[in-house]
């Protein structure tokens, strides 16, 4: 997380102590240099890794970790790594790993690591080794390969997708693969809810560490520590640690007994830092890149259970603010917040006192900006209070609605469970929830579309209320509830594009309100509204999920083929003007 307002360097002093800690164990040869972004292709630069009978090539210059024989060893991502075997309930990780490059975790399917999957899970066919489509959520691509018993979790940045999917396409069962299937009986996400809105109301001591805790230690602490709120990185293409515990069963236990959650996105970060995934430096696309962050982050907390009216805290690290940096971290904090909003959440934002924190509070009454809900501010000054001193005015986000990072890189011990965390204190309330969505923010973005008709709720009826009435068919207020006048807007449109009109929104109809629009041609390396339009449409036509980020690789490749095969159209992956028609018709 952000440093505090001091030019101290904490991230290089956590890396040299996990290396030098990894090498004491003999879990990694000295590294080289920390790069992802050379494909394995030249034989002399590559390595093959085995595990279970699932063979991968990946660059010779990743490490490769046996957790069995460093079963503490943490599993951060942002040095390129392969870790074999299931990541232990207990960790050696330090308290912050910012940001990311490529790795992969290849262990076994058990109960445990079936609990870690979501819809975005993809499943091989028998007898390979390889999905056709992988969909990337969240930063990571996830596969089944239950010929070889085991579930390859792949976590990438923007830059190196290709490079992991190289990878993935690479794989190989060998004679040693024995099946073994993802258990279908898991209890569903849904079924699965943190107690409340999180952190909810809460006043006290707090803190955060790179890696979930086990539920062990948690409980350990919840007895023995004067901790009752922790933060869980739930989602962001730039988080820095694997989750091995973070489940929504995890979620509803440590709710359940008490604990408060403060949940936190880590993804692009402030134009003028060295990271190297960054948001633009213009506003309007910054702003956009924020919306789809806090969608990203919507789809996550659903996931995990953690419901609406919760403050989902985007983590933008400590930077040197220039006008234009604190205009683009701004309006990616509109984005965010005006997203989240959309979806019945509060925007929170966590950064360093003396840079994120005071150009939010510099343009508090910009009406130029959607205004975050919640503060969370690094300042390491020791004092466990919500005191912002100079940085931010006392009237300030004084509501409970503060979270005050006041220590970092501490390691403390209870119960027998050791972990190393910064330390918070929260004063924070369950806000109310925000204004019902309007058709200018409401999330359109879904991993499935399922079949709607009268009497249906929720977010997804709110969408296709939206889609309708930018169709010109007016279903009324967009309220996420189909009544009368949704089925008869729903039968207009349905009649106007030549489809069944029983007022019911399947499939065709989904596709049809989806695809409508321009119709630019597209192919690989486009990108743009018209590419979010197209994988929502493909989606909805395709019924499994194809990842809605806007920019058109080789998972929308290969779905723009699939689509064009089953409808007998030329199988190119372009979409030109037959495939927006056949897609705009509901085919």
């Amino acid at each position: 997380m952000a440093l505090m307002p001091t030019p101290t360097r904490r991230r290089a002093r956590a890396t040299t102590a996990l290396l030098a800690l990894l090498a004491a164990t003999g879990a990694l040869a000295a590294p080289g240099p920390a790069r992802a972004d050379s494909a394995p292709e030249d034989p002399e630069t590559r390595q093959t890794v085995t595990y279970h009978g699932y063979r991968i090539e990946a660059p010779a210059h990743w490490r490769v970790v046996d957790l069995a024989d460093t079963p503490r060893a943490c599993p951060r991502l942002d040095t390129p790594t392969i870790y074999l075997g299931e990541p232990a309930a207990e960790t050696d990780c330090p308290a912050k790993v910012v940001g990311r490059t490529a790795g992969l975790v290849i262990e076994p399917i058990t109960t445990r690591s079936a609990a870690r999957t979501t819809p975005a899970t993809a499943r091989t066919p028998r007898g390979r080794a390889t999905a056709p489509t992988a969909p990337s959520s969240n930063g990571t691509i996830q596969v089944a390969v239950e010929d070889a018993g085991v579930l390859v979790t792949a976590a990438h940045t923007p830059h190196t997708e290709s490079l992991v999917r190289t990878v993935l396409t690479s794989a190989e069962l060998t004679p040693a693969a024995r099946r073994t299937e993802l258990p279908r009986t898991a209890q569903p996400p849904t079924t699965l809810a943190a107690a409340a809105p999180q952190p909810g109301t809460y006043l006290g001591k707090g803190f955060d560490a790179c890696t979930a805790p086990s539920t062990a230690a948690m409980n350990a602490w919840q007895t023995s520590s004067p901790y009752s709120a922790v933060g869980v990185y739930i989602s962001g293409s730039f988080r820095g640690c694997a989750q091995p515990n973070l489940t929504a069963s995890w979620v509803t236990t440590q709710t359940n007994n008490g604990w408060h959650l403060i949940p936190i996105d880590v993804g692009r970060q402030a134009p003028c830092t060295s990271y190297s995934l960054k948001m633009s430096t213009d506003p309007a696309t910054a702003k956009s890149q924020g919306v789809t962050a806090a969608a990203a982050a919507v789809t996550a907390a659903a996931n995990l259970g953690i419901p609406a009216g919760s403050a989902l805290y985007s983590d933008i690290e400590a930077y040197n603010s220039t006008t234009a940096c604190k205009a683009a971290v701004l309006s990616y904090l509109s984005g965010w917040s005006a997203r989240l909003h959309a979806s019945g959440y509060l925007s929170g934002f966590y950064s360093s006192a003396a840079s994120g924190i005071r150009d939010a509070a510099s343009e508090y009454d910009n009406s130029a900006y959607t205004r975050v809900d919640h503060i969370f501010y690094a300042w390491w000054n020791g004092a466990a209070d919500t005191n912002t001193g100079s940085y931010v005015p006392s009237t300030h986000w004084s509501g409970h609605q503060r979270i005050h990072q006041y220590a970092g890189e501490v390691t403390e011990s209870y119960g027998g469970y050791s972990i190393n965390i910064d330390r918070d204190y929260l004063d924070v309330a369950t806000g109310s929830t925000p204004p019902p969505p309007t058709c200018t923010t409401v999330n359109l973005d879904f991993t499935a579309y399922t079949t709607l008709q009268s009497g249906a709720t929720g977010s997804r009826v709110t969408a296709a209320q939206c889609l309708l009435k930018a169709a010109g068919y007016d279903p009324g207020t967009p309220d996420g509830v189909f009544g009368p006048a949704t089925t008869t807007a729903t039968r207009a449109f349905q009649t106007s594009k030549g489809l069944t009109a029983d007022g019911v929104i399947g499939p065709r109809t989904w596709t049809a309100l989806l695809a409508r629009g321009t119709t630019p041609t597209l192919q690989n390396g486009s990108t743009g509204e018209a590419v979010t339009r197209l994988q929502r449409a493909l989606t909805a036509a395709l019924g499994r999920t194809v990842a809605i980020d806007g920019v058109f690789g080789s998972g929308t490749t290969q779905a723009v083929r699939d689509y064009q095969s089953t409808r007998a159209l030329t199988t190119d992956g372009i979409v030109g003007p037959a495939t927006w028609s056949a897609l705009q018709s509901g085919r």
